[in-house]
């Protein structure tokens, strides 16, 4: 035997023990390294909790200058109760939130999401934390449609991928001869104006969405609920790791049981009654009533700033009805309603005081005056100053925006007005930076103010009776 052939048994009697040493090797690297952290864990390592949902009225969207809805309420105070923060993604469309979830873009979908046994397919739902039923709706011009056999013959639209979409495939299934057109390029308000506006005859919306927006579309009417109730969900990723699912049915199930959860939910679907239409019999007797308590500060902050105190006395009456005491659904409080924000940026220290109220009301109104483009002049500058007040400068100057791309001038506010209540329609608040606000609100603000000043100016130049009685000492 040559001495190469001997070097080369020598090497072939050594791989086997060389493989023995490398798997060992291999093994206790495997043993040493720590498995990867399940997914509760990761998010508290991680420091944040990300939540995938729509730019809507029922979930998420920015009021004035601050993130609200119920969703994000719910969700904040989870991620408050896990130690972390909330950070919010926003789908285009409500079919891209599975894909969100599926790619880890996201730990869960709060989206005012119903469970349904097509949906239990795709996602591991947390606790159910509400229910609701599907209502068909329809225009009020037409004859009412009490059962699904009348809606044979009416065109008819729903949202695509939505629980209404599977409900109609299904009763499709049962009776037959429905028509519908389902739509991804829009929100379920927006398919309330195309009924209202005569493009569908009839569409499925959840009727809690309904009751919070049908004031605003009186075109459309009640016919008829689908099924039975449905109950609303968080949904989270469908595997074998249900560690974050579970912190939220702990988590839910004390919100539960305190009573939170309702009252972080039910405000939201209730109508805003400090939008009613202008009552001037309820009017005048607040001003007989409570308004010669809180004249003297109107009059106070008026001249501190250089504003018409009844321009002031309006916002106070159209904010709280000159209620020091008031509260509304999302916090803010007080005669002026001041966000807690906004009243430590003011150096207000006290919201219940109504003075203090009346001196930070008038200065955040001058302050979103001082923002607006100096070449707008009176009164478009002080119609589009309340209207900041009440939805924020942001969601403003998305109206402008958008008032000029549709051939309007966004420094009259007579043209900003007409634009304002796109912003709760899919095809116009996609196009903003602020995404989704309640526009037809701040319309509604700007109109009931200026009846309410008019209506005072009227008064005083006539020495009216209620205004020329002695002020009673503010408390």
């Amino acid at each position: 035997m040559d001495a190469k052939t001997a070097q080369q048994r020598r090497l072939l009697k050594a791989l086997p023990l060389t493989g023995l040493v490398l798997a060992g090797v291999l093994w206790c690297a495997a043993a040493l390294t720590p498995p990867p952290p399940d997914r509760l864990a990761a998010v508290k390592e991680r420091g944040t909790l990300v939540m995938l949902t729509r730019n809507s009225a029922s979930s998420y969207f920015i009021e004035g200058e601050a993130p609200t809805g119920p969703e994000y309420l719910m969700a904040r105070d989870f991620a408050e109760q896990l130690g972390v923060q909330l950070e919010v993604r926003v789908a285009d469309q409500f079919g891209d939130l599975e894909a969100l979830l599926g790619s880890g873009e996201g730990d869960l979908i709060a989206a005012n999401l119903t469970r349904t046994p097509q949906r239990e397919r795709q996602f591991r739902f947390g606790p159910d934390y509400a229910s609701t039923h599907t209502l068909v709706v329809y225009r009020r011009d037409l004859p009412r449609p009490h059962k699904l056999e009348d809606l044979a013959g009416m065109a008819g639209t729903v949202l695509a991928g939505s629980s209404y979409e599977e409900q109609l495939q299904q009763l499709a299934e049962q009776h037959g001869q429905l028509s519908w057109t389902a739509r991804s390029d829009i929100g379920v308000e927006e398919l309330l104006h195309a009924v209202a506006e005569g493009q569908f005859e009839y569409t499925l919306v959840d009727e809690r969405i309904y009751r919070l927006h049908q004031r605003y579309y009186p075109e459309v009417r009640a016919a008829f609920t689908v099924g039975d109730a449905q109950p609303l969900a968080w949904a989270f990723a469908r595997d074998d790791d249900d560690s974050l699912a579970h912190a939220a049915r702990i988590h839910m199930s004390a919100e539960l049981e305190s009573g939170r959860l309702q009252a972080l939910q039910a405000p939201f679907f209730e109508a805003a009654d400090h939008l009613e239409p202008v009552d001037m019999i309820h009017f005048q007797r607040r001003m007989r009533d409570r308004l010669p308590h809180y004249l003297p500060f109107f009059q106070e902050a008026a001249s501190q700033h250089a504003l018409d105190w009844r321009l002031l006395a309006a916002m106070g009456y159209q904010e709280s009805h000159w209620d020091p005491a008031a509260v509304s659904r999302t916090g803010v409080r007080g005669m002026m309603m001041l966000t807690r924000n906004t009243a430590a940026s003011l150096g207000i220290e006290d919201r219940r005081d109504p003075l203090q109220s009346i001196r930070g009301g008038a200065a955040y109104f001058i302050q979103q005056r001082n923002r607006l483009p100096e070449r707008i002049a009176e009164p478009d500058r002080t119609w589009m100053a309340l209207a900041a007040y009440n939805i924020g400068m942001g969601h403003l100057e998305d109206a402008r925006r958008l008032t000029q791309q549709r051939g309007g001038n966004p420094d009259r506010w007579v043209d900003v007005r007409d634009t304002l209540p796109l912003l709760a329609q899919e095809r116009w608040h996609r196009q903003t930076r602020y995404g989704y606000a309640r526009g037809y609100e701040a319309r509604d603000y700007v109109d009931n103010i200026q009846r309410f000043f008019d209506t005072l100016v009227w008064m005083e130049t006539r020495s009216h009776p209620l205004l020329a009685n002695q002020v009673i000492a503010a408390p």
